[in-house]
């Protein structure tokens, strides 16, 4: 109950905060609209060459695509850690942290959740309904559960992929620089991973498991037959990164000795 009740009053913070200056929160949700839109209009255009990408049709793709949306959306919204280095490690930010009886890392995110990305999963989910009628997929009484399940594994290998590289900082005194990478590599899981080599498909599945946020469980509704058992390794890899992700943070909160003078 503690920890749900700082949810309430960052919230309550950010509100205030996001009043004041409403045209920004507007800039801001429509600038993420736009770039979902331009994905959009990138998978449209790539369908007016070809009928088939991959083995995988336009609806499929775009079903696949507001589906990877919605886990994105989420983590944005919560994991909003791209600036940690910069503002806790080399400003000194995190000493202020560790003087509060609530764990670290979950102030930082309190810190910095960012509500206006929960549109980009609302566009997501908009895409994925409307090629779901498109596909005309049947609708089974466990879909929903189903779907809340696989969004959740996917929210947790996100965050345990960026906090695992956010603790990163506490090992050296400077930005990495790895961040954008990870986050270029993340948006190949928004495509079928049977369209890609061995290699990377390999890297997308077991090292930065970014098809299970995306293809895998987008998968399990548009072709349960072949896709079914990977489908529902989700949840395991979801536990198993936010736990990784969890004991670096951990570990790099043990070694930090402050900012200094």
């Amino acid at each position: 109950m503690f920890y749900l009740s700082l949810i309430l009053d960052y919230l309550k913070n950010y509100l205030k905060t996001r009043l004041t200056y409403r045209s920004d929160f507007w800039i801001e949700v429509v600038s993420d609209l736009l770039f979902n839109g331009l994905n959009l209009v990138f998978i449209l255009v790539v369908f007016q060459q070809t009928a088939l990408l991959g083995d995988w049709n336009r609806d499929q793709i775009l079903f696949i695509y507001g589906f990877f949306m919605i886990p994105y959306g989420l983590f944005s919204t919560i994991f909003n850690l791209w600036n940690f280095s910069e503002r806790y490690i080399v400003k000194g930010e995190m000493d202020r942290i560790l003087t509060r009886p609530a764990h670290s890392l979950w102030q930082v995110m309190l810190e910095n959740m960012d509500p206006a990305s929960l549109f980009s999963a609302l566009a997501g989910l908009v895409v994925m309904i409307y090629s779901w009628g498109q596909l005309d997929l049947p609708v089974h009484w466990s879909d929903p559960l189903v779907m809340l399940m696989m969004v959740v594994s996917g929210l947790l290998i996100y965050g345990g992929i960026y906090v695992s590289l956010s603790a990163l900082a506490f090992f050296s005194d400077s930005p990495t620089g790895i961040m954008p990478l990870i986050w270029n590599i993340q948006n190949y899981g928004r495509y079928p991973v049977t369209i890609y080599n061995k290699l990377l498909r390999g890297v997308l599945t077991w090292i930065l498991p970014f098809a299970f946020v995306g293809f895998y469980p987008a998968a399990y509704f548009l072709d349960p037959l072949n896709w079914k058992g990977f489908a529902l390794l989700t949840p395991v890899v979801g536990i198993v990164f936010i736990t990784i992700g969890l004991s670096v943070w951990n570990i790099g909160v043990k070694r930090y000795r402050g900012a200094g003078s």
